[in-house]
């Protein structure tokens, strides 16, 4: 292993409670839409693709429209993570810092374009990364941003860690191994490691 990919939501932070919130400021503005958005409900819909979300949430309005209100909700959400910083998993930090000291650490997300930055600012977690990639970047799917992301900086044996089956998916599109993080948001039914915590990345790692 020469490198460590991480997703982001429901791996490193928890977004869903400010995101949440960020997205019915976005829904009370609009008079004919009657959605709810709680945490509850976004927790299934995370990880996936900003297209598919958008579809879930308003299945009744058209493509453009539905893409219309999901470009909303994601400028406002950054305004909000940016006011207040969502929680991160226990530990994270000490497990960054001491895993950054051996390894190249990524980011690969389905998020929107500009997340990733947020999350990074918002945390001041930008100096244990080498860089990222996200769909919104790219226009694709968190598997070939995985492959992209491994050519671009010349990563020969990078393993993925993620928490839902979309992750473990992508990662083997991209024939890397996955660690699953069984604190998250998804049910896997199969992986190469599991973690209940981000620091037990840490001693998987040092075997």
């Amino acid at each position: 292993m020469d490198s460590i990919i991480f997703d982001v939501d429901g791996t490193l932070w928890n977004s869903t409670e400010i995101v949440a919130k960020a997205w019915s400021e976005v829904v009370r503005l609009e008079p004919d839409i009657h959605v709810e958005i709680t945490a509850s409900s976004l927790t299934p819909l995370f990880g996936k693709i900003l297209p598919e979300i958008a579809q879930a949430l308003f299945p009744k309005e058209s493509k453009e429209r539905q893409l219309n209100l999901i470009n909303k909700c994601c400028e406002k959400e950054h305004q909000f993570l940016l006011k207040e910083t969502a929680p991160v998993y226990p530990r994270l930090e000490d497990t960054l810092k001491i895993l950054s000291q051996k390894y190249p650490l990524y980011i690969v997300s389905n998020c929107q374009s500009g997340y990733v930055e947020v999350f990074l600012q918002s945390t001041g977690y930008d100096h244990y990364f080498k860089g990222h990639l996200c769909s919104g970047d790219t226009g694709m799917p968190k598997g070939p941003n995985i492959v992209q992301l491994m050519k671009t900086h010349r990563l020969k044996s990078p393993i993925y860690i993620g928490d839902t089956l979309g992750d473990y998916t992508a990662s083997k599109e991209a024939g890397i191994p996955f660690v699953y993080a069984s604190y998250g948001f998804g049910e896997v039914p199969d992986y190469d490691y599991t973690i209940a915590e981000p620091y037990d990345l840490v001693s998987l790692f040092s075997k």
